[in-house]
């Protein structure tokens, strides 16, 4: 006799959303996946106006062999669907005196551009290379892939940690190999590509530096959005069942078991478990009944530190910058300051460092004819801070054109050809971000593994998370990670 199916309900369609829906559906789950907007890839969506597409949310691409993964589970090729290319340099970081950095490439390469800085930096650089990548050994090819619900085996892993001086910020580990201030920003600045603080985040994450390395930073042909595709196609060729605008109002309970969710349009339906691709802070606050909970109470989670908001700015020019490199860190004059006002501060600072996309830089297809299609990303304080954007989201959008075209982008306002953003009022409308977050909760020690919302939610069977807010983290790699989490525990649970 045959086992039953199971039957599976995954909430919310970002990467990892998308990442757990092909895991289960490989391991024998009937999967139904549930998006909220009108198209699938959450924070990963696309944008289109005027002829120009863009990417609405991540455009890094790292550790490319995570998206190969999920059509390998078929036999199949993620290169039949969605080709990656390599990029030369990953970033070019333009400071404020207007010197560049080109970070990428070979390590000779990059020891090239620190001399331009600091020559007895290179020695430091190839020492930190070499930490991070003792870094990456533990905290990703050994934990990232593993749940951490169990408070004893985290227990176990914290000599390893503390021998790789995991209580260091990013910052004091990159201190001790790296003098030149410059190069101490550009090589610090990954965890705000993760929503962390490089001040106050564990160097865990410093990680990313051999993680670069080894796989390089990419991007897709297409825009990330071509990846979203790909995926959904490898989704319907497998009988996934795909729902857009379905929001779901609260998660059903039989005791604490997870049966299912009920709709906003008060449809109920059920399912053997339950995965939630979105803020857990969210799900435990709105979603959960609050009687049901223990650990994750409301005033548990007001006490959580959340990750920065972010304001993106969207625009196209009838005007081709060839000067402008695929990924661009642009970098205000003030450093440790300008992080504390963004992480803890009250209001929004005058002054601001930004992430510059442009993709028309390695693929044509994303603007029309002799033009530019951009983004500009700068980190601001969360909805915490009691900014009201209805006032503040014209003038800074303003400010932060201004200081491109008086930089970077000469010309800018007169080839504007469309522009708009989104502020952290958007991502908690349509990402359901608590406190309108970029990445759920910031990445701190006290926030990382164990005391991170646990992959198998705590108090309850058959809940599941994936995505930002819970192990291994933020960051594509991070998200697709946690749905190999989530395969690992349901195969553990059913003694696969």
């Amino acid at each position: 006799m045959q086992n039953e199916i199971k039957s599976a309900i995954v909430i919310g369609s970002g990467f990892g959303g998308l990442a757990a829906a092909l895991r289960l559906k490989s391991i024998g789950y009937d999967v139904t996946l549930l998006e909220k907007l009108n198209q699938v890839g959450g924070r990963a969506r696309v944008f289109r106006k005027d002829g120009f597409i863009f990417d609405a949310g991540p455009t890094v691409i790292t550790a490319p062999f995570l998206f190969d993964e999920l059509f390998q589970l078929f036999d199949k090729k993620r290169s039949d669907y969605v080709s990656f290319v390599e990029l030369d340099p990953w970033y070019q970081f333009y400071f404020d005196d207007g010197r560049v950095f080109n970070y990428g490439g070979t390590i000779k390469d990059t020891e090239k551009e620190i001399k331009k800085f600091s020559c007895e930096d290179v020695k430091g650089y190839r020492k930190l290379v070499s930490m991070s990548e003792k870094i990456f050994n533990v905290g990703f090819t050994e934990l990232s892939h593993v749940p951490f619900d169990n408070f004893w085996f985290m227990l176990k892993q914290i000599p390893k940690l503390v021998k790789l001086k995991s209580y260091l910020t990013v910052y004091q580990l990159v201190s001790k190999y790296i003098k030149n201030p410059f190069l101490k920003k550009a090589l610090s600045i990954q965890p705000l590509l993760l929503g962390g603080n490089p001040i106050s985040t564990t160097s865990i994450y410093n990680l990313i530096h051999f993680l670069e390395r080894k796989w390089k930073v990419h991007y897709a042909l297409g825009g990330t959005g071509a990846i979203v595709k790909a995926l959904r196609e490898l989704m319907i060729e497998e009988s996934i069942k795909i729902k857009t605008n379905m929001e779901v109002k609260q998660i059903l309970f039989k005791d604490k078991k997870a049966i299912g969710v009920e709709l906003l349009n008060n449809k109920k339906l059920f399912s053997d478990i339950v995965v939630f691709n979105g803020d857990p802070s969210y799900a435990y606050l709105k979603m959960i009944p609050q009687n049901l909970i223990k650990r994750w109470n409301k005033k548990k989670i007001e006490k959580l530190e959340f990750s920065m908001g972010l304001f993106v700015i969207f625009f196209g020019t009838d005007k081709i910058y060839n000067n402008i490199e695929h990924h661009t860190i642009w970098m205000g004059k003030r450093f440790k300051g300008l992080l504390k006002d963004i992480f803890s501060g009250d209001h929004l600072p005058d002054d601001f460092s930004l992430y510059l996309h442009r993709p028309t830089a390695t693929d044509k297809t994303t603007a029309p004819k002799n033009c530019d299609s951009f983004y500009v990303l700068s980190p601001v304080p969360n909805l915490k801070s009691k900014i009201c954007w209805e006032e503040e989201g014209d003038r800074y959008k303003k400010k932060i054109l201004k200081a491109l075209e008086n930089t970077i982008l000469p010309g800018l306002g007169k080839h504007l050809k469309t522009c708009f953003y989104m502020t952290p009022e958007d991502f908690k409308k349509d990402y359901l971000s608590y406190n309108g977050s970029g990445f759920s909760i910031s990445p701190i020690f006290t926030q990382s593994a164990w005391f991170r919302f646990n992959n198998k939610a705590e108090d309850f069977e058959n809940l599941f998370f994936v995505g930002a807010g819970t192990h291994p983290g933020a960051g594509v790699p991070g998200v697709l990670s946690s749905a190999k989490v989530l395969e690992n525990i349901l195969k553990n649970k059913n003694g696969k």
